[in-house]
Formats: structure tokens, C-alpha cells, sequence
């Protein structure tokens, strides 16, 4: 890959195009099996996409739901309205699965006014011609998996609405994380850039960024001067170099094409959340890592800590 460090840095704005907020796809150089989209969609909005050779995930991000009609290759039209939350850090969401050779259409479901709602469809490049014949899945929020990960200041929350298990794919992989305030999540760092059955699994990986001041009120504007932001870094190995570290604030985007990554950290004060969208080149879907070594051990000492009580977000 010929790209430089900063290539795999997209702020607010650096990647917005085609009437999005973010868009992250082949049209980055070196970036070949993952996408992301980022729409804002105001009272009568609607967008369209074509998912041609891309299976698609849609997530509501904020300001409510979302309207999803997808007509697949073969004709077939599914409808959905994805109840969706005030913000990432308040609640999971409903999510849908629409496969790949799909036209896609979203709109704003019941927003008013100055109101408008925030959709994210992550994208993964498949490989077969059955990909196409997958059934579109309306996911609700109750039927996502929610894991509590790690220990003490490496609590966070993982929101496991796109994994092998729950959503049946050919190639993405999607979650979410949210991390409290002063915590480190995304760590130990680890890697999956290696073809090793059973042990490693070769994955290119977005990290999407949103940022609140602790304990905010879920939707609501940051108070006074405050900034909320958090860290990302990634880093390689002599053989392949990668040299990354992020400041980070809502709209933020970090690409992971190989090397260790994280941790991912919530500066005191500010808490953190990433939508996390993988795939790779191999027939396995599956998330298969290895930490590195010199930083793996930290893992042994969970188990004597406690889980941090300011989690989960949004209440039991």
C-alpha cells in the first residue's frame, strides 16, 4: 500500500461526498473490502444507494428512526422502519441487513421541522453470486446481543448487532463500542491481518467516532466550550509499517488496514463510541485476533476487577 499514515485518518468533512457526511469505500487508495456511509436526513429527506457487489448493514445513529426499503436484485421489495435513539450513547438500535446487488432507499421516519435523524450503512464487498440471493433481516433492538468487555478502566460495552451468530452474512462484521469517560478500550492492541486457520483471520476494520461529555443527557447539544474528544492509535511491525495516533471527536473516522490497533481511549471527561465495520479477502467470516504479545498479559489481570458501574449506557 502506497498510502501514507495520514490516509487513514479522515476527519469531519475530509471524507464527505456524494451528499453524505462520510463516505469511506474503494475510492481510498489501498482500501478494498469494507465501506461506510454517513447520511443526515432532515423532514422529508431520503437517500438512495445502490448495493451492487456490497452487502449492506443500516444503523440509526441519532434523532430517531429510520425508514429502509430495499429491492433486491431479483425484484423482491422489503420494507422496515428501524426504531432508532436520541444518540449512539443512549440505547442500542434497530438494525437491517440488506444484501448485496440491492437498490436501497432511506428516509426520515416522523421527523419535523428542524429535526433531522443520522444513518450510518456499513458495506462489505462479497464474492459470490449467491450473496445476492440472502434474505433482507429487520433486526430489533432487543434481539442485539449487549457484552460488558473487560475490567475496571478497560470496561466498555459492545453492542453485537452484525457478528457471526447474531447476523447471518457472507462477509461484514459489525458492532459497536462505547467506553466511559478515562477508560481504554480496543485493547490489549491486537491484529488481524494474518491468514492463520484458527488462530488469525485477515479483516480491514473502520473505526466511525462519536464523543459526549460524561453523564450528558443523550441527544442533547455539549455544554459551553467544552470539546469532547479520545485517542486511536495503530501501529505496525518493520515489515509492514503503520504509524497512527488520532485525536478523535464525532464524525471522525480511523481505517485499520493491518497492524496492531488500540487502545482506544476516552479522555477523562469525555466518553467515547465507535462503530466498528470489517471484512476480508478469506471465505471464513470470522473475527480471529492476536494480541500482541507484549501487551497481552494485561487480560490476566481482569479478573480481580471490578465491572465499571457506569455501565451499561443508557441504565440496567
Amino acid at each position: 500500500m502506497s498510502a501514507g499514515n495520514d490516509a487513514w485518518v479522515l476527519p469531519l468533512g475530509a471524507a464527505a461526498a456524494d451528499g453524505c457526511d462520510v463516505v469511506v469505500d474503494d475510492r481510498v487508495e489501498g482500501w478494498a473490502h469494507t465501506g461506510l456511509k454517513v447520511v443526515t436526513l432532515g423532514e422529508g429527506g431520503q437517500h438512495t444507494l445502490e448495493a451492487e457487489g456490497w452487502e449492506l448493514v443500516v444503523v440509526p445513529l441519532s434523532g430517531g428512526s429510520v425508514g429502509v426499503v430495499s429491492t433486491s436484485a431479483a425484484g423482491e421489495k422489503s420494507e422496515a422502519t428501524l426504531v432508532g435513539r436520541p444518540s449512539v450513547f443512549a440505547s442500542s438500535t434497530d438494525v437491517a441487513y440488506v444484501p448485496a446487488g440491492s437498490t436501497l432507499e432511506l428516509s426520515a421516519a416522523g421527523q419535523t421541522g428542524d429535526e433531522t435523524v443520522r444513518v450510518a450503512v456499513c458495506a462489505a464487498r462479497t464474492k459470490t453470486a449467491a450473496a445476492t440471493e440472502r434474505p433482507f433481516v429487520h433486526l430489533p433492538a432487543a434481539n442485539v446481543p449487549v457484552e460488558m468487555r473487560g475490567a475496571g478502566i478497560c470496561s466498555r460495552e459492545v453492542r453485537n448487532f452484525g457478528i457471526p451468530g447474531v447476523l447471518e452474512a457472507e462477509s461484514i462484521i459489525a458492532c459497536e463500542v462505547l467506553t466511559p469517560a478515562g477508560n481504554w478500550s480496543s485493547y490489549p492492541p491486537h491484529k488481524h491481518d494474518e491468514h492463520r486457520p484458527g488462530e488469525e483471520t485477515v479483516l480491514e476494520e473502520i473505526y466511525y467516532f462519536e464523543t459526549q461529555v460524561e453523564g450528558e443527557a443523550a441527544g442533547t447539544a455539549t455544554r459551553g466550550d467544552k470539546d469532547p474528544i479520545g485517542y486511536q492509535r495503530v501501529y505496525g511491525t518493520d515489515e509492514r509499517p503503520i504509524d497512527v495516533l488520532a485525536e478523535v471527536r464525532t464524525g471522525d473516522v480511523v481505517l485499520v488496514p493491518h497492524g496492531w490497533h488500540g487502545p482506544a481511549m476516552a479522555a477523562p471527561g469525555y466518553d467515547l463510541y465507535y462503530l466498528n465495520v470489517m471484512a476480508g479477502p478469506g471465505e471464513e467470516r470470522s473475527w480471529l485476533i492476536c494480541d500482541d504479545p507484549s501487551h497481552g498479559w494485561v487480560r490476566e489481570t481482569w479478573g480481580d476487577q471490578p465491572l465499571d458501574p457506569r455501565l451499561p449506557f443508557g441504565g440496567k
